[in-house]
């Protein structure tokens, strides 16, 4: 939960929009987030101070002295991680924008350090009005940060640009901000990597197709993984209905393997990294029938040719700052061949896994690996939840790297 213990200071000005703030309270609570609000004598005509009291489970605050003495709206102003005000209107915005101060929300307002978001909610005409604008362009010029208005029906009954941004959107936004605070702090914050996953559909005909068990999952959560160390990650994934969680993972949809190997092609070039965990299907058929194919007496034969090597050639690329990772799923044999893969493929380790063992390879939540890198160098894993694993990869990566991981 991105916002989680942040401190969100509300501030509500006079404009019918008010009443989108016990959303936005709602949900701010709900993320976890510690609220506390000011708002202006004509927003309190709108909506009651009992109301947000009880949602944000704090005193509201819209006078500089009340029977309990003096408000510090400095202190308000010191608390805040944000502030945020919603709705703002055009009076609002224009007293911020020439440091004028009559109420407790402006007061705040000049007293605050931290980022200050604003949101203006007013009809049309005032929206589009050039002192407006210009207004909108010193508050920015300032530093603070505009959340823009959304085009919808207004109080007026007009209909175009002017309406306050949903809470939804708000919440969208402040998560954004805190996201990118986040990341900068974390290993991977500026590198960029390019996962493969899933399986690949190799079309006969229209109708048929050739494909195998591959679900995905491990890929995509070598995706989320690298994300939540702070990388860009563009996961090229095949036909899956699994997804990822990180909203750093550019997901791109692919279907055979000639799409997926264009894919990472594509984007190696400008990645720092690159882990191949598809299950990309070795022969393809030869032709595809533009119609499907009717059947027939005897036997049918589809005839196969050679996919192209996703890891091979990018291997081929590699230069001295990237790190490729390749995976290697066995039967017989594997030790041999996953070395032979390490070395032929240019991989700093390569990740084998084994139908032999329980619990391991295509369907299951769960995966039992060996890393495998040059000089025989060997690290054995007990069986793990594929997320686990995904954790343990991104580590050895962060170790090549030389960061520590989170």
């Amino acid at each position: 939960m991105i916002l989680k213990d942040k401190k969100i200071l509300l501030g509500i000005s006079g404009s019918i929009a008010a009443y989108k703030i016990a959303f936005l309270t709602r949900l701010l609570i709900k993320a976890g987030a510690a609220v506390k609000i000011v708002m202006t004598k004509a927003a309190t005509e709108f909506i009651t101070p009992l109301t947000l009291s009880t949602l944000s489970k704090n005193p509201v605050y819209s006078d500089v002295s009340s029977e309990q003495g003096w408000n510090n709206h400095v202190e308000l102003g010191l608390w805040a991680d944000v502030m945020v005000i919603a709705p703002a209107t055009a009076n609002t915005l224009a007293k911020m924008a020439n440091g004028m101060c009559d109420n407790m929300l402006l007061a705040t307002y000049l007293s605050s350090r931290c980022p200050v978001f604003f949101a203006p909610a007013m009809d049309l005409d005032m929206w589009v009005h050039p002192a407006t604008l210009n207004n909108v362009k010193r508050l920015e010029s300032y530093g603070n940060q505009l959340i823009p208005v959304e085009d919808g029906e207004l109080a007026s009954g007009l209909y175009g640009k002017g309406r306050m941004a949903e809470p939804e959107d708000i919440i969208k936004l402040l998560e954004d901000y805190f996201w990118e605070l986040r990341i900068k702090n974390l290993p991977l914050y500026g590198k960029t990597a390019v996962v493969t996953s899933g399986p690949t559909a190799e079309a006969i005909d229209p109708v048929r197709y050739i494909t195998n068990h591959s679900t995905g999952k491990m890929g995509i959560a070598i995706a989320d993984a690298l994300a939540a160390q702070g990388a860009q990650v563009h996961l090229v994934c095949g036909p899956t209905k699994e997804k990822p969680e990180h909203k750093n993972v550019n997901f791109i949809s692919v279907r055979s393997a000639q799409d997926m190997y264009e894919a990472s092609i594509q984007h190696f070039p400008s990645s720092d990294i690159a882990i191949f965990a598809a299950a990309v299907a070795d022969y393809t058929p030869a032709q595809v029938a533009n119609h499907k194919i009717k059947k027939k007496e005897g036997a049918w034969q589809i005839p196969l040719k050679r996919t192209k090597d996703i890891a091979g050639d990018i291997g081929k690329l590699k230069q001295k700052h990237q790190i490729t990772v390749g995976f290697a799923l066995e039967t017989q044999d594997e030790m041999s061949n996953a070395q032979r893969k390490l070395s032929k493929k240019n991989l700093d380790f390569i990740v084998l896994n084994s139908l032999q063992d329980k619990g391991a390879g295509f369907g299951h939540n769960t995966n039992k690996v060996r890393f495998i890198e040059a000089e025989d160098k060997i690290t054995n894993f007990e069986l793990k939840s594929k997320k686990e694993v995904a954790i343990d990869i991104v580590h050895k990566i962060c170790e090549l790297i030389d960061v520590k991981p989170e």
